[in-house]
């Protein structure tokens, strides 16, 4: 019973999600800060951790060319 009605409880948090996005609400998205490295940021404005990879990566492809 108890199993029940968790996934009962799940489903309609799971519904009432879909319902805001259908309405035009943006989609569930995470931060810059969430993932494992500043490569997988996908913000609309770069973060400082975002920032810092460019940086470094521009760094490693001027010292190698």
């Amino acid at each position: 019973m108890m199993f029940l009605i968790t996934f009962g409880v799940m489903l309609a948090v799971i519904a009432i999600m879909a319902v805001g996005v259908i309405f035009g609400r943006n989609a569930i998205k995470g931060s810059c800060g969430g993932g494992k490295s500043a490569a997988e940021c996908v913000c609309t404005e770069k973060c400082e951790k975002r920032k810092k990879l460019d940086a470094e990566q521009a760094m490693q492809s001027s010292s190698q060319a």
